[in-house]
């Protein structure tokens, strides 16, 4: 199979390609430096290609997914990883910096997918994976423009999904929770301190992922291994969550949406006129 894997300088991007590669697919990798081009090429000569992308220029995006499809040839599995993370109380955090967040995050990963379903599609097979986040189905203090990115992919992976799922193609988000890269490191922008307000609550969280950076809980080889099977599966995961901490953490998060729903059932019904016609929706 032929992979297309965007971010794959390092972390989880690299990971995933490494996975596939030591299985014997071809991956066909997305860069931002130059210097990266050969590095990811002496991978696995012949099968790992190297391509210099910014996932936030769209014409760069469609032009590169073509290429591909003319060069290499058919893209069997997109895996849209690019992205990177900013830590920042909300209102001490500038608009800007949110912009930015959804320009890799959001709207890199809806070019990428967007630019390879044609292909997918005319085919009636492929599979399209989409790096979220477990921060895409609960939220953390001081990350509330990387949930927001996040949660934004989640929503529009999940329609697209069902949109597809007649045409031979499968989408999976997959939701990592903390894992052994550099996301906390140098794949991290950090707002400056502005707000003495916010002391108490965020500065203790910012002190405990800066100490926990380099010994997180998760293998990125064993994430890679995990994508690999659910390639495999007859039915595979729409959601895809890596960790044991992702699976904690975001069972709490939806605990307490249900919560909300049960708790505030009477008042949410109450606003239906009494003659009205139910709708209903898969």
């Amino acid at each position: 199979m032929l992979f297309l894997i965007t971010g794959v300088s390092g972390g989880l991007g690299r990971a995933f390609a490494q996975g596939a590669l030591d299985a014997g697919h071809s991956v066909v990798g997305t860069v931002r430096r130059e210097d990266d081009l050969a590095t990811f090429e002496a991978l696995a000569p012949g099968r790992a290609h190297a391509r210099r992308l910014d996932v936030t220029d769209d014409d760069a995006v469609y032009s590169v997914v073509g290429d591909v499809e003319e060069q290499v040839g058919p893209i069997d599995v997109l895996i849209a990883n690019a992205g990177y993370g900013h830590e920042g109380v909300f209102e001490e955090s500038p608009l800007s910096e949110l912009r930015a967040q959804f320009a890799v995050n959001v709207f890199g990963v809806a070019a990428t997918v967007h630019a390879v379903l044609p292909f997918m599609r005319k085919r009636r097979a492929g599979h399209v994976f989409a790096v979220s986040s477990m921060g895409g189905l609960m939220t953390v203090p001081g990350l509330a423009y990387y949930c927001g990115s996040k949660y934004a992919v989640e929503g529009i992976l999940e329609t697209v999904a069902k949109e597809v799922a007649d045409f031979g193609v499968h989408v999976t988000i997959i939701e990592p929770g903390s894992f052994r890269t550099d996301w906390a490191g140098r794949s991290m922008v950090r707002t400056e301190r502005s707000i003495q307000d916010y002391d108490k609550l965020f500065e203790p969280i910012r002190t405990a992922r800066q100490a926990a950076s380099g010994n997180q809980l998760g293998d990125p080889a064993k994430a890679a291994e995990a994508v690999l099977r659910v390639l495999e599966a007859e039915n595979p995961p729409v959601h895809l969550a890596l960790g044991s901490d992702a699976l904690r953490l975001v069972a709490t998060g939806r605990s307490a949406v249900e919560q909300d729903l049960r708790e505030w059932e009477e008042l949410s019904r109450s606003t239906d006129f009494p003659d009205g016609h139910q709708i209903t929706s898969n």
